[in-house]
């Protein structure tokens, strides 16, 4: 062999080491990762669908008005929403849910619909525990709910049973310690096609009524505020749910990145709309997509002051 052939061949040796190095490094790396990505995936679904779905927290508003009667200041009231028994929430949750409103005592409890997920085949039994959870919520000056557009008509004696009265396009007046009342008006479902706005307002079509009367709307769809206020605006405040604030937020600016019908336009956690506020429950159960991202299930705890 010459000397230029066995140069050759070292050439081609060196060769060949080089690229089996590269090949190798190439290798290692994909393999680094492949194995990065399957853990990154792995806790972002980790997270997604089994911790930022069921670890609750509280949400605390200050609400002062000086519409709001002398006898109602330090009024406490919790909102909940969007419960969808059966997607990530089950007894255990319940169970958690009812400490954290009653360890907060509340005067009054309100629940902006959608009770039970569609999706889920409930059993007798479980409607039993739903009624005796929803039941051992104390409120000492009442509870009431508005239908969402997933309850159907078989799950209201889930409410009369847990003492939850619905308000369906309909009012109530709720006194405290003297003759001046406050109103608690509750609308249905926008999409199911029952809502009468003039109707859940009929306390204004009475011959005697206080025209500035402090008012507290229970609507399940939040894009029903404009119709609201345009046909009643002293409403001072409207609580609302179904849009879950979107369920998967980006982290800092809040922006949902799932707008549902009824929720195309107000979606996120509050909105100033003129003279009325309007809060908007992040909700506690999940939508069909079954996950959360920078919106965590909460419930909503009102303190209200009247100076």
């Amino acid at each position: 062999m010459t000397r230029e052939e066995i140069n050759e061949e070292k050439q081609k040796k060196i060769s060949r080491e080089n690229n089996y190095d590269r090949n190798k490094k190439i290798v290692i790396f994909c393999l680094k990762l492949f194995a990065l990505l399957t853990i990154g995936i792995t806790l972002f679904v980790t997270y997604t669908t089994y911790v930022s779905t069921v670890k609750l927290s509280v949400r605390e508003y200050r609400i002062v008005d000086n519409s709001l009667p002398d006898n109602f200041d330090g009024l406490k009231l919790i909102q909940f929403s969007d419960l969808h028994y059966g997607s990530t929430m089950f007894e255990e949750n319940l169970k958690s849910i009812k400490n954290l409103i009653n360890d907060r005592k509340p005067d009054i409890i309100v629940f902006t619909g959608d009770l039970i997920d569609p999706n889920y085949k409930i059993s007798n039994k479980q409607k039993e525990i739903l009624s005796q959870e929803l039941h051992s919520l104390s409120a000492s000056l009442g509870k009431y709910a508005v239908l969402g557009d997933e309850d159907s008509n078989d799950i209201i004696t889930v409410y009369s049973q847990s003492d939850f009265q619905i308000l369906n396009n309909d009012y109530d007046l709720i006194f405290d310690k003297n003759n001046q009342p406050i109103m608690l008006v509750g609308l249905s479902s926008l999409l199911e096609g029952n809502q009468d706005i003039k109707k859940a307002y009929q306390y204004f079509s009475q011959e005697v009524y206080d025209a500035n009367i402090y008012t507290i709307t229970l609507v399940h769809e939040p894009d029903s505020a404009d119709d609201i206020i345009q046909q009643f605006p002293n409403t001072n405040l409207i609580l609302s749910g179904h849009s879950h604030n979107g369920s998967v937020r980006t982290p800092f600016s809040h922006i949902p990145f799932e707008r549902k019908n009824g929720a195309k336009k107000y979606n996120q956690d509050f909105y100033q709309i003129d003279n009325t506020k309007l809060y908007i429950s992040s909700g506690l159960g999940t939508n069909q997509s079954s996950i959360r991202l920078f919106c965590r299930p909460s419930i909503n705890f009102f303190r209200f002051s009247s100076k």
